[in-house]
């Protein structure tokens, strides 16, 4: 009996998984991560009503994707879920101008989503080897992907071109915009809560490893500040986000880097961490007294407010704005600096509320609601998948 979708959302470091039933509001099942692929894996679960949570060691590291899957595999196993899978939703980063919903995984669209990787060069490879893996474990199972991209295809043409010639934009040479199934998720919830005007003109902070912004309109995306790639935007843990082009065109010709030594500086060795010289873990650099971690996280807050400022401006004001994501949703001190930045459009937080982070963290006082909301990638996945 195939009762259950499976949902694996495979990043560079971690490997997420859920399982939900089929059925209603999508009951979970089993709901966790292997995480820190690199060094010192480990397989986590939350608790159930069926089970007691789960974390363990999966040895010194490093680990593949492959071996992370292989644990997933077999915790579903054990749970004896396996046999009632008949779906399994991908997050696959990149879907290009062609992929704008959810789309089976057939020959024709894993060929086209291949050639999409040097678009996304540290996320395109692993969701699609984690789909290779899948249908090798449950080659009867529905494959079906859902792409960071396509919820940002509804922005306007004048959201999506770069001042290049016209031929690139034709090329495929525009603003993709990516975190999409995490704002998926937040635009239902602020439907839930504000009904058909989904919290009207709202931003909406994903702040994790990787941070983006996206301004919506009735829950739709207006406008966001990664673009043509994952490095575009905000400061992050490990990649620079906004960068004059100039800087590549300095560091081509004075430094000879090659392509391979620019991406590995761009998304592996510069933002949080770079800045720092320390850690692009956030929490690691609050709890440093170092300068140059105290500069990375101004820098950080600086980059957020500056970027609110702007998508404001696109949505001609701000109604709401949302905190989610790691930092997001786990950091007050930064929630409460970005909200002095952006004191000016009538923000202002309840300092007890935001030291407990769950929903309304507002003053009575502020003209615009700041809410934090839980990213769930995973649930927005299960929601595709009730269409196949």
């Amino acid at each position: 009996m195939t009762d259950a979708v499976l949902v694996l959302n495979g990043g560079s470091s971690s490997l997420k998984f859920a399982v939900f039933e089929e059925q209603g509001d999508l009951p979970l099942l089993l709901r966790g991560s292997v995480s820190s692929l690199a060094r010192n894996p480990r397989l986590r679960t939350v608790a159930t009503a069926a089970a007691a949570a789960v974390d363990k060691s999966l040895g010194d590291g490093p680990i593949v994707i492959a071996d992370a899957f292989s644990a997933v595999a077999s915790l579903l196993a054990d749970r004896n879920l396996l046999g009632r899978i008949g779906k399994i939703g991908h997050r696959i980063v990149h879907g290009g101008q062609a992929f704008t919903a959810a789309a089976l995984l057939d020959a024709g669209t894993l060929a086209a989503l291949h050639g999409l990787e040097p678009l996304a060069p540290i996320h395109q490879a692993i969701n699609l080897e984690i789909v290779k893996l899948a249908a090798e474990l449950l080659p009867h199972a529905v494959q079906v992907g859902c792409f960071d991209t396509a919820f940002h295809a509804t922005r306007p043409a004048l959201a999506k071109i770069y001042g290049l010639p016209r031929d690139m934009a034709e090329q495929g040479i525009v603003s993709y915009g990516f975190h999409g199934l995490s704002y998926s998720h937040i635009a239902g919830m602020l439907r839930e809560r504000y009904g058909a005007g989904t919290g009207g003109r709202a931003i909406v902070a994903h702040l994790g490893s990787g941070a983006s912004l996206c301004a919506m309109r009735a829950g739709a995306s207006v406008a966001t500040t990664m673009g043509f790639s994952t490095l575009d935007g905000l400061v992050m843990s490990t990649r620079c986000g906004a960068l004059d082009p100039g800087v590549i065109l300095h560091l081509l010709r004075s430094k000879n880097l090659s392509a391979d030594e620019l991406t590995d500086l761009l998304y592996e060795r510069s933002g949080l961490l770079g800045v720092s010289g320390i850690s692009g873990d956030m929490q690691t650099l609050l709890d440093s007294k170092d300068p140059a971690a105290v500069q990375a996280v101004d820098l950080f807050i600086y980059r957020v407010g500056r970027e609110i400022g702007s998508l404001a401006a696109a949505l001609g004001g701000l109604d709401t704005l949302v905190f989610t994501a790691g930092i997001g949703e786990h950091a007050p001190l930064i929630r409460r600096k970005v909200c002095e930045a952006a004191a000016w459009l009538g923000l202002a937080l309840d300092e007890g509320l935001n030291q407990n982070g769950d929903g309304l963290v507002s003053a009575a006082t502020s003209r615009v609601d700041i809410l934090v909301i839980p990213a769930d990638e995973e649930f927005a996945v299960a929601r595709d998948l009730l269409a196949f």
